[in-house]
């Protein structure tokens, strides 16, 4: 029998009901893994709301390509769409 190569996921049912919606498996996974996975009434502020610095930092940490390159509105563009 072939061995599951999926990642270990916390939270099944959100990371099923994302790929439903359509989102990746790398980004399902990324967040039904977070640790508020499942939970409601997140306090993050609007990307707009934020300084370039801390998109900048956001999507280093989310691991998106050629950020040190992109405006404040690419970074908000790249977050919404990673």
């Amino acid at each position: 029998m072939a061995k599951n190569t999926r990642p270990s996921i916390k939270n099944e049912e959100q990371y099923d009901a994302l790929l439903e919606k359509g989102y990746s498996q790398q980004k399902a996974a990324r967040i039904a893994n977070s640790p508020n996975a499942g939970k409601k009434g997140g306090k993050a502020e609007d990307y707009e709301q934020r300084t370039k610095q801390e998109l900048y930092d956001q999507a280093k940490k989310v691991g998106i390509s050629g950020r040190s390159k992109m405006t404040k509105k690419e970074l908000i563009d790249a977050l919404r769409n990673n």
